[in-house]
């Protein structure tokens, strides 16, 4: 069981940043690909970004390349998604996830652990 705990979420001013993190419980945890997904009201959960258990390949969604970037820092069970230049349009509730396994992949569908999530707001 990997239990996981987002953080950094908040109030931003269009152009501005914020820095998400995500502790995991699990021992194993540079065992486990991670990703994160973000869903804003009236719509559906969708991809954001991933990394693969080391840490060497990432994946971004479309419209947050260039301007998020994932990281992970397995000595302390952790993940961080760099958010910057941010836009209204990037306002959704951001979750943390997991999967039991070392690929990073972009379909929720294949992620086994999920964190309570943390809400990002951009004004614009």
């Amino acid at each position: 069981q990997v239990q996981l705990v987002e953080s950094g979420g908040g109030l931003v001013q269009a152009g501005g940043s914020l820095r998400l993190s995500c502790a995991a419980s699990a021992r194993t945890f540079n065992k486990n690909a991670m990703g994160w997904f973000r869903q804003a009201p009236g719509k559906e959960r969708e991809f954001v970004a991933a990394i693969n258990w080391s840490g060497g390949s990432t994946y971004y969604a479309d419209s947050v390349k260039g301007r998020f970037t994932l990281s992970r820092d397995n000595a302390k069970n952790t993940v961080y998604l760099q958010m910057n230049s941010l836009k209204p349009e990037d306002t959704a509730v951001y979750y943390c996830a997991a999967r039991a396994g070392l690929s990073a992949t972009t379909w929720y569908g294949t992620y086994d652990y999920w964190g309570q999530g943390t809400q990002v707001t951009v004004s614009s």
